[in-house]
């Protein structure tokens, strides 16, 4: 502390105010003196808090804990503005990102052009997380913001000692990596076992049981529905009107209603 108050009280007589009230932020203030400003929760707000409570990283702990122990480390919030790449397959992975707000788009492309969707992150998803400690870390997808975006970001030598330090960091890892596993096993098998038919089924029972409603709502567009599956638009429009012109479904822009769901579930294999 006498230290922290050392840093506050020269950033002071050069104009910058320093709060050392809590840990942490390290940043280059005037005069190129390196200043700790150390602000409240996390050195931002309690809303980036809030978000991480919610990331698996952190499960099972509460906003004054994740507040200690990102204490121990060194980080930083990135911007990221809407439509920009946030990195280019083959670019190494050499941090740990988690999405505090907006989304990230992940696409993985063919030496032809064609490309398909891998996944969407959200606040609370880690980017890449597989990658981090990887002996071959080159990202195997292009990703980019589709919205504004801020990241937390620790370099992998910190993030390693909260591996290292904290058991339930470390387990919590653990369990990211085995789900992410989990989701890319059913990923390929979506995309490389299933037909167009069984693809929109499983999409439709799947938004019926996280929505939990037999009206479901698209989350994206046409476009992006065939992106995802790595098929053509036209695909998406025709299959969605053979179903409705068998009665499993009714479309009605983009609230699609189930209203056969045991013949639905039927067209599908998984």
């Amino acid at each position: 502390m006498f230290l922290l108050q050392i840093y506050a009280a020269l950033c002071r007589r050069i104009g910058h105010k320093c709060d050392v009230g809590s840990i942490k932020f390290v940043k280059t203030c005037k005069a190129g003196v390196f200043c700790l400003s150390l602000q409240k929760s996390i050195g931002m707000d309690e809303k980036i808090l809030q978000v991480l409570t919610d990331c698996p990283l952190f499960d099972g702990m509460d906003a004054r804990q994740i507040n200690n122990l990102l204490a121990s480390v060194d980080y930083r919030v990135v911007h990221i503005d809407r439509q920009n790449l946030y990195a280019v397959a083959g670019d190494a992975c050499n941090r740990l990102d988690v999405v505090l707000s907006g989304e990230l788009v992940t696409q993985m492309a063919a030496p032809s052009g064609k490309f398909v969707e891998v996944t969407t992150l959200r606040p609370g998803n880690v980017v890449a997380p597989a990658f981090v400690f990887a002996r071959r870390n080159a990202l195997p997808v292009t990703v980019q913001a589709a919205t504004d975006v801020d990241l937390l970001r620790v370099p992998v030598a910190e993030f390693r000692h909260l591996v290292d330090a904290d058991a339930r960091i470390r387990w919590n890892f653990v369990a990211l990596l085995s789900n992410i596993n989990a989701f890319l096993t059913g990923k390929i098998k979506v995309l490389s076992l299933l037909s167009v038919r069984e693809k929109l089924g499983h999409l439709l029972l799947d938004l019926s049981r996280r929505q939990g409603s037999a009206t479901v709502v698209l989350e994206k567009s046409r476009q992006e529905i065939a992106d995802a599956f790595g098929i053509q638009k036209y695909s998406v429009i025709r299959q969605l009107g053979e179903f409705q012109k068998e009665g499993i479904i009714r479309i009605e822009g983009k609230k699609v209603t189930i209203l056969n769901p045991e013949l639905l579930k039927n067209e599908i294999s998984i």
